[in-house]
């Protein structure tokens, strides 16, 4: 079995009516490997995620997880394990309760793994779902999923309610995962929670996949919104590296920046600077930025 992709669609399209929601996809996630699905709102991820569960049925194309049509939500669902972005729980059930009743309808836990995961996302089983807060809740599904014996992991925004400390447990157990030969697909918003677990990354925009890259080659995402105001003559930036997008008005000079700030530090010296400010753009800005024309 773990011959097959963990994932593979081909053409994989849905329409809403008019609406096209995923126009294409042809995405592969080997057996063994974490891959990001990357892309601002809209872009196609939670679909991409309904069509591979099951839970809705494409317009044209395929989905398979590992040989396994995905459509056949039985069979397929005993190879997964599933966190949605917003969980939801049974209000009545002790944690420990809902922990038990997904590894007795799952693929198989693996029990002493569970009980360090519930330790180390600091969760308290005993106390009733009810009575947790979204965090808490993200956190029974992530020990659940991780727990599991699925040779494939369906993560959607698993981390948006944990705070920092529980991210980085999160980092780890998607490791630990890859090192026992599990699969991952992980839905995100984060730049830096994909660059920190995955392998590849596949990038939608508008329904469309526009770029599917190893890791490494995000950096050439990163840009930094610079603005500066000065008196006097307007700092010279023409061919300095990493600067792009230059603007300037009335003494104030906005650019972005990638990469190594040096050069752009060294052309504005000479000026005489009042307030310099640098702010990373949001994850949607940056796809605006750099996949609006192609998308």
């Amino acid at each position: 079995m773990r011959a097959h992709p963990a994932v593979h669609t081909r053409d994989l399209t849905k329409h809403y009516g008019r609406l096209v929601a995923l126009d294409g996809l042809d995405l592969t996630v080997a057996a063994g490997e974490v891959v990001g699905l990357l892309g601002p709102n809209g872009a196609g991820k939670s679909t991409t995620i309904r069509l591979l569960l099951g839970l809705a049925r494409p317009t044209r194309g395929l989905a398979r997880i590992f040989e396994v049509d995905a459509a056949d939500v039985r069979a397929a669902h005993r190879l997964l394990a599933y966190v949605p972005a917003d969980v939801a729980l049974w209000p009545q059930l002790t944690g420990a309760e809902i922990l038990d009743l997904l590894a007795a309808t799952g693929p198989g836990v693996d029990a002493g793994y569970r009980d360090e995961l519930v330790e180390r996302f600091a969760l308290d089983p005993s106390r009733p779902a009810g009575a947790y807060s979204t965090g808490n809740r993200q956190k029974v599904a992530l020990v659940a999923a991780f727990a599991t014996r699925a040779p494939l992991l369906v993560l959607d925004e698993p981390t948006s309610g944990l705070d920092p400390l529980m991210e980085l447990q999160f980092r780890r157990a998607v490791g630990e995962a890859r090192d026992n030969g599990q699969s991952v697909l992980l839905c995100s918003h984060q730049l830096a929670e994909v660059e920190a677990v995955c392998d590849r990354v596949a990038i939608l925009r508008a329904g469309r996949l526009v770029d599917i890259a190893p890791v490494p080659q995000l950096r050439r995402l990163h840009r930094n919104k610079v603005t500066v105001r000065f008196t006097g003559s307007a700092p010279d930036l023409a061919g300095v590296p990493g600067v792009e997008a230059v603007e300037e008005r009335d003494g104030l000079l906005r650019f972005t920046l990638a990469g190594p700030p040096a050069a752009a530090l060294r052309a504005l010296s000479g000026a005489e600077i009042s307030t310099l400010t640098v702010r990373e753009p949001s994850l949607e800005e940056i796809f605006l930025d750099y996949y609006g024309e192609q998308a």
